[in-house]
């Protein structure tokens, strides 16, 4: 589908002039009349969800897919918006009747009226402007994980949620699964004592990373809209292989592994010990050296590797360590799983099974849980004692699972804001533990920050080199103000400059 020629986009509307058009156009319909969309067959909203979809390949497929096999058949996809033609087309194809657009604000301009939420589903630097203006429309949103890219993102659209008072879902589906409940019946009922450690591993990253900028530069692909997909990053010449998957390595669109299945790794410990911020965070990344006359850091990418350690204090008082390992980085083998066994298998995502993603395991006074990402298969350590286990449910599952999380949003939507609980709301969880994510990536950030230096040294005389300042600090972290408090450099990760037209992000 060509692009139409008056397209905000094209006529270089700023995304002040989209929001002050796209709410007087939008003013009053909150819910869609019967009459607005009746001459296109669709039935009254109080039994429908229209939804309007930002994203439609890798996992936008996925969420869209969901919407459609809603058992109550509620979901309608109304709009489908994607700057790459390739991952658009199978979607159109899905849903003949969806009409497309190319930019989600000449989406949100021409169509706020007949549509009542939306589904985000893009690469990560982009999340936080579509998502706060979809809310500024009053219009309820599903954001992939993690909800941001920084840190002042996720303070911003927690607080949009509260203040438009719309039914908001982070794509972080763990949150809704059975085991979530199962582990809280566990903790409440005192099985495994007070936990004092946790363990947080995965196998990201599983695309680039650790590696200097390309200094090819490969004509971009006829059906990708490139300026629409830089969006809100700072203009840069197109890079080979970088869409659908590849960005996520470099900090510029992406926020590395931590970014992808940090919300789906930390957020049980989160939820379950309602952790809050945390106060200090530490650690050490594979791509540092620690010579001070080599460069060797590749600023503008995620490390291979990396270990850090969140330091957080529960409401009872209690301190608790949480350490986040990726690039394969795994904790030290347990007495409890047999010597012979792939202790990837016993303790992470699906038992038996070697297509391993991440884990969480627990570690109590009296005991040890684990379980795979997102809450998913706990179990009991050592396995044996899993057979004795009978503690009665206390919590409700939802029906489904992991996919009831995208109907449970869908049904909350149709209840109304207050209406209804959903399982990763943007207030009081997704955002909180949002920021607590990303920032594990401003101390990874934190170890490029350099100076130049010179030195006289006693073997090879006068050198120039650099200082690493930011290297293996414990950044101390004044969550609610959203600051480090011992180290001022760090705090240019919190907020970064949006590209001109493309922001600054105000409620």
């Amino acid at each position: 589908m060509k692009e139409k020629k008056d397209t905000p986009a094209k006529k270089g509307m700023s995304r002040g002039e989209f929001i002050k058009k796209a709410a007087i156009a939008g003013a009053g319909f909150t819910i869609v009349p019967r009459f607005v969309l009746g001459g296109r067959g669709y039935v009254a909203p109080s039994d429908k969800l229209y939804i309007a979809a930002v994203g439609c390949g890798g996992e936008a497929e996925n969420d869209i897919h969901h919407y459609a096999t809603a058992p109550k058949k509620n979901a309608v996809m109304a709009f489908l918006c994607d700057v790459d033609d390739r991952q658009a087309k199978p979607r159109m194809k899905e849903f003949p009747k969806a009409k497309f657009y190319h930019d989600w604000r000449e989406m949100f301009e021409k169509e706020n009226k007949n549509f009542d939420a939306v589904t985000v589903a893009i690469p990560d630097h982009n999340h936080a402007l579509v998502g706060l203006s979809a809310m500024q429309m009053n219009k309820h949103l599903y954001l992939q994980k993690p909800l941001t890219h920084d840190i002042y993102e996720a303070r911003l659209l927690t607080e949009a949620a509260k203040k438009y008072k719309v039914v908001t879902q982070m794509g972080d589906q763990g949150s809704s699964c059975d085991g979530m409940r199962t582990m809280r019946e566990w903790f409440e009922a005192g099985l495994i004592g007070d936990i004092e450690k946790v363990y947080c591993w995965t196998d990201r990253p599983v695309w680039p990373q650790g590696i200097s900028w390309p200094s090819a530069k490969p004509p971009v692909p006829a059906d990708l809209k490139w300026d629409l997909w830089l969006g809100t990053a700072q203009y840069v010449d197109y890079i080979d292989n970088l869409v659908p998957f590849n960005w996520r390595g470099w900090w510029q669109f992406g926020t590395g592994a931590l970014g992808d299945m940090g919300c789906h790794i930390i957020g049980p410990p989160f939820k379950l010990l309602e952790l809050g911020y945390p106060t200090e965070i530490s650690g050490s990344a594979s791509t540092v050296y620690s010579g001070i006359f080599k460069e060797g850091v590749f600023p503008e990418s995620g490390p291979v590797s990396s270990s850090l350690k969140f330091k957080f204090t529960m409401k009872n008082g209690k301190d608790v360590d949480l350490f986040w390992l990726d690039g394969g980085i795994t904790p030290e083998r347990l007495t409890e799983v047999d010597p012979n066994l792939n202790s990837n298998e016993v303790l992470g995502d699906w038992p038996g099974e070697n297509d391993f993603e991440g884990a969480t395991l627990f570690i109590g006074t009296k005991g040890k849980v684990s379980c795979g990402w997102g809450g998913s298969h706990p179990r009991l350590l050592p396995l044996s004692l899993n057979k004795d286990v009978h503690i009665p449910e206390k919590y409700s599952r939802i029906e489904g699972g992991m996919d009831g999380h995208w109907w449970q949003w869908v049904d909350a939507c149709i209840a109304g804001y207050g209406k209804m609980e959903v399982d990763s709301p943007f207030v009081g969880y997704a955002g909180p533990l949002t920021e607590t994510v990303l920032l594990g990536n401003l101390l990874l950030r934190s170890f490029n920050i350099k100076e130049k230096i010179k030195r006289n040294d006693p073997v090879y005389g006068n050198m120039e080199g650099y200082k690493f300042s930011g290297r293996y600090l414990a950044l101390k972290w004044d969550g609610e103000n959203m600051k480090v408090t011992n180290y001022e450099p760090a705090n240019q990760f919190i907020k970064r400059e949006y590209r001109k037209g493309w922001g600054p992000l105000a409620l």
